[in-house]
């Protein structure tokens, strides 16, 4: 675990094979989680690539910020920490707001960005009416008081089993976030649309998504892929919005297969 400044905020990740000369993944986590949920993925892939993971800011271990965010912020974020440890040419995974900040990415910082997987994402997510309830709803309430709906949108009802243990520590992930973090990322959420961005992809794209995604469904994210030029398409089953947790083996899979068909492997 490290930290480091970056423009108004510490932020905290990890980066495990720098100086190997391996090829650069970035993991970007999803609105209410920090960058835990790539662990199984990381612990398989460790060995083959240089990884970086992080919580943005809001989240896990980072700095609040000034909330409310915008997309914006958390892609220069991202810039700061891919230039301090002199990455360029990144594959990049981003999940829910993840895809979004992978955009901002790419729209700000070409050079940094070799391909992107969009898991569980879209160009544009929600309504304002949507959003506005949501925050009210956690300034009012806390996290707390939208835990089950939001975990029925997480994960399939198998694995919501009051025996499995892994389920009930991501609720208090979730819980455990700060609340005005949460709340300023639902506001980049609202107020992001990168629908022109995604138009104008110019790098190879993936966009995956779990078959019984309620966050960001099947068909939202095949309009993702609909619009970003030779992006291809792929459904995960017995999954729904994190499947890098719920089924790290296909993901996984999907994503080897991805990198192994990029320009020049």
């Amino acid at each position: 675990m490290q930290f480091l400044r970056i423009g108004d905020v510490v932020l905290s990740h990890d980066i495990h094979g720098l100086g190997s000369g391996k090829p650069a993944l970035c993991f970007i986590n999803s609105l209410g989680t920090d960058r835990r949920i790539w662990d199984a993925v990381v612990a398989v892939l460790r060995d083959d690539f240089t990884i970086l993971t992080f919580d943005k800011r809001g989240h896990g271990l980072s700095d609040l910020g000034s909330p409310p965010y915008r997309i914006e912020e958390f892609s220069q974020d991202l810039a700061g920490l891919l230039d301090h440890y002199g990455l360029t040419s990144v594959i990049v995974c981003g999940l829910s707001v993840g895809g979004l900040i992978a955009l901002g990415l790419y729209q700000s910082r070409p050079d940094l960005v070799r391909a992107i997987l969009f898991a569980d994402t879209a160009h544009k997510i929600g309504t304002p009416e949507f959003w506005k309830t949501r925050i009210d709803a956690v300034m009012e309430g806390g996290i707390e008081s939208i835990l089950e709906p939001i975990m029925s949108r997480w994960f399939t009802s198998p694995y919501r089993s009051a025996d499995n243990a892994a389920y009930q520590g991501y609720c208090t992930m979730l819980v455990r976030q700060p609340k005005l973090g949460y709340a300023g990322t639902c506001a980049a959420i609202r107020d992001a649309d990168f629908t022109e961005v995604a138009r104008n992809v110019a790098v190879p794209a993936l966009c995956v998504v779990g078959d019984q995604d309620g966050s960001t469904p099947p068909d939202l994210v095949r309009s993702l892929a609909d619009l970003v030029p030779g992006a291809r398409f792929a459904v995960i089953a017995g999954a729904a919005h994190i499947p890098c947790v719920e089924t790290p083996e296909k993901f996984i899979t999907l994503l080897r297969t991805f990198i192994a068909d990029l320009p020049g492997d």
